[in-house]
């Protein structure tokens, strides 16, 4: 079959260009009716992000793809990077003030990068915010003497000895910490302070465009009753609440947090001592290893002192690491004897354990897999 004519393909290509800015439009006039909706959300008090709404479009979108000989993943796709730039569009309105009657907010480490989230929350929300930072105790009195809430943001190796240091605060004041090791700093501010206390974990960085989807974990204190709206301003901002006791959560924190941080750091290390070219590696890698680099890379292009705070501030951290360190030896002996049998039966173990999950994951990375690829400029 004849190539096309370089005629031939501009005018096709000149066609595609149409489409394109007529899609730009589209988008254009979609973007502005989300405005529209996030007015009404702001007023109303209604989540950013409601789940049901979103599957069933989805749903519907895909079915309708389908019929039209469209892929339906292609629909998607686009329609989740659509809704991501919504989320962030509708923030930007606003939102509804659950606690009319709170006094100021006091955000102590409100100057860091979580502080300063929660601070352009809450005043997108229309509560008065303060912050106190490290140079301001000589005027912390003041600050908190007539706070509705103090929230209690920074590093975690910091965070008792702040908490120990505020003066008395106002009965009905709540006190809040957003650290993300909750069993110490929660018996601090329930020593600290006798009104209600609650423990807040985000489990997402300061970085986020916005909380839709994200998760929040909520370790109880002290009056539930008194923090409920915060719990639904929370909501309102479109994260998932995710209730658990703070031994619990800390347990979990050094599976999901302090272990992943500290293999991470331990490869990024030995790409290091090995003199690995990175250039070359990226040129010779596959999209997944590419993707695990890049979360070793990230790893490394944040504040040392953030992660050797959560990694050492858990702890049992020393004994999870020599327990990784056993099962990493416990394999090892199978490479070193070269026993692909028992390699592939300790496999098949693990795979038995992981069950569903293996097949759920598996699904969820080509996701993300086909993501970073298409990210690939070289």
């Amino acid at each position: 079959m004849a190539e096309p004519s370089s005629a031939a393909l501009d005018a096709l290509r000149a066609q595609i260009d149409e489409v394109d800015q007529e899609m730009l439009a589209l988008l254009q006039r979609r973007l502005k009716l989300v405005g529209e909706v996030g007015t009404i959300k702001h007023r109303e008090g209604v989540p950013i992000y409601a789940p049901k709404r979103e599957a069933s479009m989805l749903a519907k979108r895909r079915a309708e793809a389908e019929a039209m000989g469209v892929p339906p993943q292609l629909i998607e796709d686009l329609l989740r990077r659509i809704m991501r730039e919504s989320y962030v569009s509708e923030k930007d309105v606003g939102f509804k003030r659950v606690h009319d009657t709170l006094g100021p907010i006091v955000i102590v480490g409100g100057g860091g990068k979580l502080g300063g989230l929660f601070a352009q929350l809450f005043t997108l929300s229309g509560y008065e915010v303060r912050v106190l930072e490290q140079n301001d105790w000589d005027r912390a009195d003041a600050l908190l003497a007539d706070a509705g809430m103090v929230v209690i943001s920074v590093p975690i190796d910091k965070t008792c000895e702040v908490i120990e240091r505020l003066p008395p605060l106002p009965e009905e004041c709540l006190l809040v910490d957003l650290t993300s090791i909750k069993q110490a700093p929660l018996a601090a501010m329930l020593k600290a302070h006798p009104g209600p206390v609650l423990g807040l974990h985000p489990m997402f960085g300061p970085d986020v465009s916005s909380l839709a989807k994200q998760v929040v974990v909520v370790c109880h204190g002290r009056g539930e009753e008194h923090y409920q709206w915060l719990l639904k301003q929370i909501a309102i901002w479109g994260a998932r609440l995710h209730e658990a006791p703070a031994s619990e959560h800390d347990q979990a924190m050094q599976l999901v947090q302090a272990m992943r941080h500290f293999t991470a750091f331990v490869y990024g290390l030995h790409l290091k001592r090995e003199h690995a070219d990175i250039e070359q590696l990226l040129q010779f890698s596959s999209p997944i290893y590419r993707l695990e680099l890049a979360m070793v890379g990230r790893l490394f292009a944040q504040s040392p002192s953030l992660y050797a705070d959560i990694i050492f501030a858990q702890p049992d951290a020393l004994a999870r690491a020599r327990h990784y360190l056993d099962r990493y030896q416990e394999a090892l002996a199978l490479l070193e004897a070269g026993d692909k049998v028992g390699f592939e039966a300790l496999f098949d173990d693990v795979a038995q354990w992981f069950g569903d999950f293996a097949q759920q994951f598996r699904v969820e990375s080509a996701n993300m897999l086909m993501a970073a690829n298409d990210s690939r400029s070289g």
